[in-house]
């Protein structure tokens, strides 16, 4: 089985069976670094599962970049406006390097849910995560200090280092980039010690 099914169902709590029959009515998708899922104002009511890469939602606040979140392998990424909406995204989605993904069009996702009530409580599992991935977001944006921050990013996802710019780093944890050079300065003083 692959990595990325085992992290999809290990993150959503999902039974191996249940995922593959989802991926099985699901579409695969090959993209290139810097390639853009939708940009900030345009449409996609997809769904996807990142089965290779690393992808960033992110928005323009005052010509400023801001990352949202980051996904890798085995999460799930899409607009959410475009999605529940049909509106134009708030965010584009970028990958971070080449990438793969598998995606499902909205229709066809409600199609499969109304004709399996255990697709339908898959879907349900997906949402729940994204919410509490959300909430988990705003907290930690709260956190006291960006080095607590910075060290639970590098603990959840530790090949964001690998493929992303550290600007969009620092971005996501709410701090300058040189703030976020000082944090890497002093965590690596304190390895050597």
């Amino acid at each position: 089985m692959d990595a990325f099914i085992q992290k999809f169902c290990k993150k959503y709590s999902l039974p191996v069976a249940l995922s593959l029959q989802l991926l099985g009515n699901m579409e695969k998708f090959t993209f290139r670094k810097g390639d853009f899922l939708v940009q900030e104002g345009g449409r996609n009511s997809n769904f996807y599962i990142v089965s290779k890469g690393i992808w960033r939602g992110h928005y323009l606040n005052d010509g400023v970049d801001v990352s949202v979140w980051f996904a890798s392998e085995g999460e799930t990424i899409f607009s959410s406006w475009g999605y529940v909406e049909n509106t134009p995204s708030l965010v584009s989605i970028e990958a971070m390097c080449d990438s793969e993904l598998y995606g499902i069009s909205k229709a066809r996702l409600e199609a499969l849910y109304a004709g399996s009530v255990e697709l339908a409580n898959l879907g349900r599992r997906l949402f729940e995560q994204q919410f509490l991935g959300l909430e988990s977001w705003m907290i930690t944006g709260g956190s006291p200090r960006a080095e607590e921050r910075y060290l639970t990013l590098l603990e959840e996802n530790p090949e964001l280092l690998q493929y992303v710019p550290l600007k969009h780093i620092a971005s996501y944890l709410w701090i300058t980039p040189q703030s976020l050079s000082r944090i890497r300065a002093g965590l690596g003083r304190k390895k050597k010690e």
